[in-house]
């Protein structure tokens, strides 16, 4: 049985996981990609194997463990070394994700990078969630103890990127703490 896929994407502090936290109470199972990509990269020696070879020697520790501070630094600092990580990791959360929605009818992706995971090939409808850069900043730097400057960094690795092809079904959510976002979910579902 195949399962119908719905993408949940939007840049850093858009509100992805507001948006995915509210599917679940509603019933919906949801794929959050950043945490399953990190269990899958602790769990996998081979991929920090790749990433001390590939992308910087010095955030993997001798016994394997990958120091995410020093990983984060280096790739949103460098854009080459972000799309070689990120070429490491995709292909074994498309894979997880295949064995997770196996059999479901619906269910619910939450990414951040959908177009340069090559999940948008993988999802019958995209749900971006959107807001104001300002909002985004704030709500990351709030979060995530991270400065204005590395915020901003990596909006702008997100934003870099421009996909040849958009997905052909994408519905937008506002969530600019204005606009309720219930009555936009309800309305996406029944559609």
């Amino acid at each position: 049985m195949n399962s119908r896929i719905i993408a949940v994407t939007g840049g850093i502090g858009a509100g992805k996981s507001v948006v995915c936290g509210i599917l679940k109470v509603m019933g919906y199972e949801v794929y959050d990609c950043d945490s399953r990509a990190r269990a899958i990269m602790e769990g996998n020696p081979d991929i920090a194997l790749q990433i001390s070879r590939e992308v910087c020697h010095s955030a993997v520790t001798p016994d394997g463990f990958i120091d995410r501070r020093i990983l984060s630094k280096t790739v949103f600092s460098d854009l080459e070394l972000l799309e070689k990580l990120n070429s490491i990791v995709h292909s074994y959360v498309r894979n997880d994700i295949r064995e997770w929605s196996y059999g479901k009818s619906v269910c619910f992706v939450e990414t951040a990078i959908l177009y340069q995971s090559g999940l948008d090939r993988m999802v019958s409808r995209v749900w971006n969630v959107t807001a104001p850069e300002a909002v985004r900043v704030s709500r990351v730097m709030l979060r995530s103890c991270l400065t204005e400057h590395e915020v901003r960094q990596r909006i702008a690795a997100q934003d870099s990127f421009k996909p040849q092809n958009i997905h052909r079904h994408v519905c937008r959510i506002i969530n600019d703490g204005i606009k309720p976002l219930l009555p936009q979910i309800e309305a996406l579902i029944n559609q």
